[in-house]
């Protein structure tokens, strides 16, 4: 396929410089429909980024659709704040029954507002009101959202300086295997807690993604997962997993962390939530921590009641019978064997590759190789996007509904990219 890059003039006179996706897609997309996406010149592509796993149950998901359009044909609320709707009851109710009671989860529900940052401020003013402590600690290559509590945490040079101001309380410690291996893990973040002239103060929170999505496709080993659960309760800090991306069946179980069999104490869930791509996020606690004073954190787009339907659909349409687990760790199998393949054919071991489900990265020696891969990808009709500090890893992302075809269509192709680019200086690519 042949692609001609289209006249963006409106783009770039009239849009802020800040864009980033449509710089390294040059297309203007018009159409989408389950895996794939159609620009305004006709040209199909096939999608493993599924709006940076918003997308979930793929694009304009025929369930879901119907649901939304039957809500507004009969002028159901839109903007509730946080007003009783009869969307928001039926959201909740399937949340408790479908998600939440099947797994012995006890979690109180917040709507914190329409994204995952609002989500993870809300986690953190939760926790530090709690616990009438400032200090948060996060994790080396964490990301955490774009506002400035979420920044404090995040650990990205290049967004943090987005901040323009000191970004304070936040204290990052080794993620796994970020030592590879060379040192007993969290040796270092207790000796800290213990010794009174380690210089921390005492964290109320020790906030975690237990696979990186945005720093490299870091996955987190179930036992590490559970030593820091520990770790946390010995030492009366609470644990926030932040399951924005991963979570709702991005790694095979709804939530991320249930393959490691720990309850954190909360949790920050959005992006694919609302099933439609529509704004919406939750932060659940345990009911004792519920300590909020009416209207002390609140937001006027808390209460997205088109999102509530489309989630309560997804819900029922998808988590009722448990088999959207198993369909998705089968897929991840399937992505797991074409990607040892790859990385087989590489010469010299330049590339390797991680993940669970249908989250995986493929990083490689060259660190500029994952740009150009995904660059060539795109012109072979495939969506891809990198993650990494550097940019370094192919970041695959698609719908957890793509199908066992379009998975081996976008996997050959990604396989191309990667043989394409080791023919060119990936400079000049």
């Amino acid at each position: 396929m042949t692609i001609t890059p289209p006249a963006l003039s409106v783009f770039e006179t009239i849009e802020s410089e800040v864009r980033s996706y449509c710089r390294g897609w040059p297309a203007v997309f018009d159409r989408a429909q389950g895996s794939r996406l159609t620009d305004e010149d006709g040209h199909s592509y096939l999608d493993f980024f599924a709006g940076a796993g918003s997308l979930n149950y793929g694009h304009n998901n025929p369930v879901l659709k119907r649901a939304l359009i039957d809500y507004i044909e009969r002028d159901g609320i839109t903007h509730g704040l946080d007003m009783a709707t009869t969307a928001k009851r039926a959201f909740l109710e399937s949340f408790q029954n479908v998600i939440l009671r099947p797994r012995d989860l006890p979690y109180k529900v917040m709507f914190p507002g329409p994204t995952g940052t609002n989500a993870v401020e809300s986690a953190l003013k939760l926790a530090r009101k709690v616990k009438d402590r400032e200090s948060v600690v996060s994790f080396t290559n964490a990301f955490h959202g774009m506002s400035l509590g979420s920044l404090a945490v995040t650990g990205n040079a290049f967004k943090r300086a987005g901040a323009g101001i000191p970004l304070v309380h936040g204290t990052p410690m080794p993620f796994d295997h970020y030592l590879d291996d060379s040192v007993p893990d969290f040796l270092w973040f207790e000796r800290l807690l213990l010794d009174r002239g380690s210089g921390l103060n005492k964290p109320a929170a020790v906030i975690v993604e237990t696979v990186q999505g945005e720093g490299g496709i870091n996955v987190a080993r179930p036992e590490w997962l559970r030593a820091l659960a520990d770790l946390c309760e010995r030492h009366d800090m609470l644990l926030i997993v932040d399951d924005i991306q991963m979570g709702c069946g991005r790694t095979g179980p709804f939530f991320s962390f249930e393959e490691a069999g720990i309850v954190p104490d909360i949790v920050t869930v959005s992006k694919s939530i609302s099933g439609y791509g529509l704004p919406m996020s939750l932060c659940l606690f345990k009911p004792e921590l519920d300590i909020w004073e009416p209207g002390e954190h609140n937001g006027t787009f808390r209460g997205n009641n088109p999102a509530f339907v489309t989630a309560a659909a997804a819900l029922n349409t998808y988590w009722a019978d448990g088999q959207m687990e198993k369909q998705t760790l089968a897929r991840g199998e399937q992505v797991e064997q074409a990607l040892a393949e790859i990385c087989a054919e590489s010469a010299g071991g330049d590339a390797e590759f991680r993940g669970r489900g249908l989250v995986w990265g493929l990083e490689f020696r060259d660190k500029a190789r994952a740009t150009a891969v995904c660059r060539r990808a795109f012109e072979l009709g495939l969506l891809l996007e990198t993650s990494g500090p550097e940019s370094e890893v192919v970041k695959l992302l698609p719908p957890l509904t793509v199908t066992p075809e379009e998975l081996d269509e976008g996997l050959r192709t990604l396989a191309r990219a990667v043989r394409d680019t080791a023919r060119v200086p990936a400079a000049a690519v």
